[in-house]
């Protein structure tokens, strides 16, 4: 049974066990006719002005932490991902990602990962000021240890799959939760006040590393790719770069729009503008993020399973209803659970993708029915 509570006793309460399967056991036509199958009602979705969709997420708890990186395994458990979520009903197919894990464009400043046994890797920030940063000069993405192994990932997802399956991007950062992996965190807060011109070209300088790095990666993934990737309900047909921004919340608006807009705008509009993350309770946020320039969607957290501190569901269909802005909702719950959130949470006027975390086919298969009759 699914609480209505946050579950501090498992890694992620987002996560799904699935069992790995080898590309020789993949059944690659049936996972083709079902991503064919909704490809029309994502692309209907896409260009229209108001709508909802349901997605079930298959977040592998494995891939997820300590097995990022081993790329056989990684892609065995995210093939078992994609057969066990033929058996749930849903609106928006899931996808393969090659790579999971953040900082890897800040490990163009020199970054290093950590590993410790059965986690995610961890990192060190580099700087003790942003004038040391800008003093630095990065080299290429692609040229670091992460960015080569990166490339290696989608070459090989690609060479085992044939290039059939949807494929992410990697884990995309927002330029700003970049710079707090280069940057020591406490002095970077005190010059966004203190030196916000330094900081603003430390993050200018990020937007152009991170667009170079989606272009390489761009260049591999071909038609493959699916918008806005990692974390986000993802298809061919949707628009925008999924950046995550949780460290925003820890600065005032006015000082975020002075150092971070611009950078986030050159990030995004390259491949059709940019969709905005953060974890927890970002309700107080919404007017500041609403603004940026090129926003196409945005994702929040709406139960109390899904994020100990989750969003307000009337404060985020006030702000989004009628502004053709999607808002990706993620609700770990029972199907009254989310019939419930999405009762607060939709407007005729709105677009909407609903994130569901079903355990069993007959809860997913409720759980949709619930949404879209709540939705029309």
């Amino acid at each position: 049974m699914d609480s209505t509570e946050f579950d501090v006793t498992v890694a992620d309460s987002q996560a799904t066990v699935v069992a790995p399967v080898t590309p020789a056991e993949f059944d690659f036509e049936a996972y083709e006719e079902h991503e064919a199958m909704l490809l029309e009602t994502c692309r209907a979705f896409q260009e229209a002005p108001s709508g909802v969709l349901v997605h079930r997420r298959m977040r592998v708890r494995e891939v997820f932490s300590y097995g990022c990186r081993d790329m056989r395994r990684s892609l065995e458990f995210q093939l078992g991902a994609l057969t066990q979520s033929l058996g749930f009903q849903m609106d928006i197919p899931n996808f393969l990602e090659p790579w999971y894990g953040i900082g890897t464009v800040a490990s163009a400043y020199g970054f290093n990962y950590e590993w410790y046994e059965g986690q995610a890797p961890a990192g060190r920030t580099l700087f003790r000021t942003v004038e040391e940063a800008l003093r630095s000069k990065p080299m290429p993405v692609r040229e670091t240890a992460i960015g080569r192994h990166t490339l290696l990932m989608i070459e090989y997802f690609l060479e085992e799959t044939g290039g059939r399956l949807p494929m992410s991007l990697t884990d995309v950062q927002s330029p700003f939760n970049v710079a707090c992996h280069v940057v020591d965190l406490n002095a970077l807060f005190m010059e966004v006040i203190m030196n916000p011109g330094a900081v603003k070209e430390l993050l200018d300088r990020i937007a152009e590393l991170m667009v170079e790095w989606t272009d390489d990666q761009l260049e591999r993934m071909r038609g493959q790719v699916v918008w806005p990737g990692h974390g986000f309900a993802s298809s061919r047909p949707f628009k925008g770069m999924g950046m995550s921004d949780d460290n925003s919340l820890m600065i005032f608006p006015d000082h975020y729009f002075a150092v971070a807009e611009e950078a986030d705008a050159r990030a995004g509009a390259p491949f059709g503008g940019l969709v905005f993350h953060s974890c927890g309770n970002w309700t107080n946020r919404v007017d500041m993020v609403k603004q940026l320039e090129g926003l196409r969607a945005v994702d929040g957290a709406f139960s109390k399973a899904t994020d100990p501190a989750p969003n307000s569901p009337e404060r985020f269909a006030e702000a989004f209803a009628g502004t053709g802005i999607t808002v990706n909702a993620r609700i770990v719950g029972e199907p009254r659970t989310v019939e419930d959130i999405v009762k607060r949470l939709w407007r005729p006027d709105m677009k909407l993708a609903v994130v569901t975390y079903c355990r069993t086919p007959s809860k997913q298969q409720e759980a949709y029915e619930r949404v879209h009759g709540v939705c029309g």
